[in-house]
């Protein structure tokens, strides 16, 4: 939370919009993984069935073949597989290999889609619910990735998402996560000065001006708004507040409430920064939460893995790529450096 507590300070006093800073102008890709040119499905997938196959099993070169493919290759190279051997690929590396090493290989052959279902319904799984997994992955994807992991969802488990959240979470924290599963927040890029301003008022007006949290307002305010509007309102309270959103939300909210709405916020802001602080959370202290780990290397790494890690280096002043060979080893570190690629 450190680096956010200063990086949010800004907000109040920052003249620039999140819509002057990026928007659908930026066509540069910050992906850490690229199409191989080379690319040949049935020869991957002969590599891959010998790998297996070797005494001991080679997984080197199922590094090699996996992390250094997109996963628009990688659906090739399971339907190639498929068809030359009769036995889906996903089945045969289950057999072949174990641990964290495991989880990585199989989460590279899921779509995004499939893989951001398969986080979802991990985290409501069993006795417990990781809500911290629920807010991440609802507050920082798109519409359209939202949309998907639905489809995919209710196909692969047999119920909606939307179900399983209602039966595993309640209160704000259902409200707030409900809303996002709608997949209807605004992504204009374009700024409305005038709601902006009055957003603001709302915001102080529900929180901080009065006794007890309005906590609809926040919510609805903080999963309707698009980004760069987000970024306007946070800037616009600053006139009504000394303290700035997110310490209000801090002192307002608690617990996994609070977690959400702070994701909402911090994903408008910087959403390289807010993956790049959980990364260092994950690694931090006594033990590692591989889950996280592998769970934003994988998922990010088509998407903004690049900005990830230069914001790693900005906030904590050591690479990720240092941190991942101090809490990682043997085949499982092999896999995920490979994955944040050579920088």
């Amino acid at each position: 939370m450190a680096f956010f507590k200063k990086f949010l300070q800004k907000i109040s006093n920052d003249d620039s919009s999140k819509g002057s800073k990026g928007g659908p102008t930026e066509t540069a890709y910050f992906g850490t993984v690229k199409a191989d040119p080379n690319f040949n499905a049935e020869n991957d997938a002969a590599k891959l069935k010998k790998a297996i196959e070797t005494k001991g099993v080679d997984e080197a070169t199922i590094v090699e073949v996996l992390a250094k493919r997109s996963n628009a290759q990688r659906q090739q190279v399971k339907a190639a597989y498929q068809q030359s051997t009769g036995k889906p690929l996903a089945d045969a590396l289950k057999n072949a290999l174990k641990s964290d090493f495991e989880e990585v290989v199989l989460a590279l052959l899921m779509t995004p889609p499939e893989y951001d279902a398969f986080e979802m319904k991990r985290a409501m799984k069993g006795l417990g619910t990781n809500e911290a997994v629920l807010s991440e992955i609802l507050g920082t994807r798109s519409n359209k990735e939202i949309t998907a992991m639905k489809n995919t969802f209710k196909e692969v488990y047999g119920k909606t998402l939307e179900e399983d959240v209602k039966s595993e979470v309640s209160g704000n924290l259902e409200a707030t996560l409900l809303a996002l599963c709608k997949a209807t927040r605004s992504e204009d890029y374009k700024i409305d000065d005038g709601l902006a301003k009055s957003d603001a008022k709302a915001l102080f007006d529900a929180g901080e001006n009065r006794v007890g949290t309005v906590c609809s307002v926040l919510i609805d305010v903080l999963t309707s708004r698009s980004e760069s509007q987000l970024c306007k309102i946070f800037q616009y309270y600053g006139q009504y507040s000394k303290k700035g959103l997110a310490k209000v939300l801090e002192s307002e909210l608690h617990g996994n409430l609070e977690e959400c709405l702070m994701t909402l916020v911090k994903s408008a802001w910087n959403k390289p920064a807010l993956f790049a602080e959980k990364l260092h959370l994950a690694m931090k202290g006594l033990g590692t939460n591989t889950d996280t780990l592998i769970r934003i290397i994988v998922s990010r790494s088509e998407i903004d893995l690049l900005k990830i890690i230069q914001e790693y280096k900005r906030m904590y002043g050591k690479t990720l790529q240092e941190d991942i060979l101090k809490e990682t080893k043997g085949d499982y570190e092999k896999i995920l450096l490979t994955l944040c690629g050579t920088q």
